[in-house]
């Protein structure tokens, strides 16, 4: 497969003011030389690194039809490693899939989703992590999470599991030479080998812990606005958007269904739902909605529970209190721009300590002071280690490596011998390795580069 030329469109489909289609392999520049004609006549090779411009011709007819750079990156200084050819024309469908057709009629084939860089994976250029960083950062929602990405791609986080490796692999050499060289004189205590163990063991835990926060910037938290009807749920909704995205009128129940939509507060990624009221109904539609309402509640990372300011509490609104107590949640009192008729004291002895703030959602008032509630309730800044991690199976190398360094190191202290030692602190020196792809797993390759789009 590696021997093949690949091509691909590297830009998002659609029209727009510029396309670039990529090929690597060994034919990359063959192909550019078929199709590609320079503007000045006088040059016979496309130089390295160095946009050419020129026409795109079908060699059949030698017929022009798109005015084109072409850039050079000869192996191994490419993204692949290989020979790179990347084509800069204008961003019509047409035009880019006819090259595409081009390339594959004179030797390349359609590239697989993440096939350019799991070739950069596999001829050295970056390991596991930085490739999963790649997928991250073109994903990435925010700035936060954005620098987290190229942080991995740099390699930091990489560096500093390598380094955790070789300190395994030494130890274990060390220990290998006492037991099979005695006489060499090699000298190492177990006191002193638990301790580097324990070493080891502080930088995995951090990085473990780190998954919670990392999965809530790649993923966004869900925050689920909820209520009576007729609060000024979706009101809300449209001014955190700042945007009439919800319908907003004086009738309760005009939410029928849930609406989500993303916004950004401090850098973090915040998925907000506009919920039906929640009552008793009858209509089949409003029941499936309140239902739908009730099960994202459940799954939120937080909600904000509503209270109307200019209308009396009610059974309703105790009985929803109770309904949340247990959630991370925050209890907004809405509509302050009204005469108020709710008997606050009564709701506040009732949430007993829970965060509240008042607002009013049409007139935009404390939302600042909300957001900054939001951040602060719903994702509290708890990061104990310059790396986070983002990818569900780096946590889950991370605890096997974790398991594994506990279990050496509780056989070193209830006195077994240095084998048994050996055989876990092995095991964790080789989930480290499938961490950056040091220990290739087919399966695992492929579970990751087919999340990634074609032409990456």
């Amino acid at each position: 497969m590696i021997e093949e030329t690949i091509i691909a469109l590297s830009t998002p489909p659609g029209r727009g003011g510029l396309g670039i289609v990529r090929l690597s392999g060994k034919k990359a520049y063959s192909i550019a030389k078929k199709i590609f004609k320079p503007k000045n006549n006088s040059l016979k090779e496309i130089p390295p690194r160095c946009p050419v411009l020129g026409r795109i011709i079908n060699p059949e007819n030698g017929e022009p039809f798109e005015e084109a750079f072409v850039t050079y990156f000869p192996a191994p200084n490419s993204y692949t490693r290989e020979d790179v050819i990347e084509i800069s024309c204008h961003g019509s469908p047409v035009v880019l899939e006819e090259i595409i057709k081009l390339g594959i009629k004179y030797g390349a084939r359609l590239a697989k989703p993440g096939e350019f860089t799991l070739r950069a994976y596999l001829n050295g250029r970056i390991d596991l992590i930085q490739a999963e960083a790649v997928n991250d950062l073109i994903n990435a929602w925010t700035m936060d999470q954005a620098k987290i990405s190229f942080s991995q791609l740099e390699g930091n986080l990489s560096k500093k599991i390598n380094n955790l490796r070789e300190k395994l692999i030494t130890l274990l050499s060390n220990i290998e030479a006492i037991i099979e060289f005695p006489e060499e004189g090699v000298e190492i205590s177990r006191s002193e080998i638990n301790q580097e163990i324990k070493n080891i063991m502080k930088f995995i835990q951090p990085l473990i812990e780190s998954f919670d926060y990392g999965v809530k910037l790649k993923e966004g938290v869900k925050v689920v606005i909820t209520g009576k009807p007729n609060v000024g749920k979706s009101s809300l909704f449209n001014a955190l958007l700042q945007r009439e995205r919800a319908i907003v009128t004086p009738y309760p129940g005009t939410t029928r269904d849930y609406l989500q939509e993303r916004i950004t507060i401090d850098g973090i990624s915040f998925i907000l739902f506009d919920t039906a009221g929640i009552e008793d109904s009858t209509h089949p539609i409003e029941v499936e909605g309140i239902q739908r309402g009730r099960r994202l509640i459940d799954e939120a990372d937080g909600v904000l529970l509503l209270f109307d300011l200019s209308e009396k509490e009610s059974e309703e609104d105790f009985q929803l209190i109770e309904k949340v107590r247990d959630k991370n949640v925050i209890f907004v009192f809405n509509k302050m721009d009204l005469p108020v008729k709710i008997d606050k004291e009564i709701i506040l002895k009732k949430i007993n300590g829970y965060p509240w703030l008042e607002i009013s959602a049409k007139e935009e008032r404390n939302l600042e002071k909300l957001k900054k509630l939001i951040r602060k309730i719903f994702i509290p800044d708890e990061k104990k280690t310059e790396e986070i991690i983002l990818s569900l199976r780096q946590k889950i190398l991370l605890e096997k490596v974790k398991e594994s360094l506990v279990g050496a190191s509780k056989l070193l202290e209830e006195g077994y011998s240095e084998e048994y030692f050996m055989e876990e602190a092995r095991k964790a020196a080789d989930y480290l390795g499938e961490l950056t792809g040091k220990i290739k797993i087919d399966e695992i390759l492929n579970e990751i580069f087919n999340n990634f789009c074609i032409g990456k």
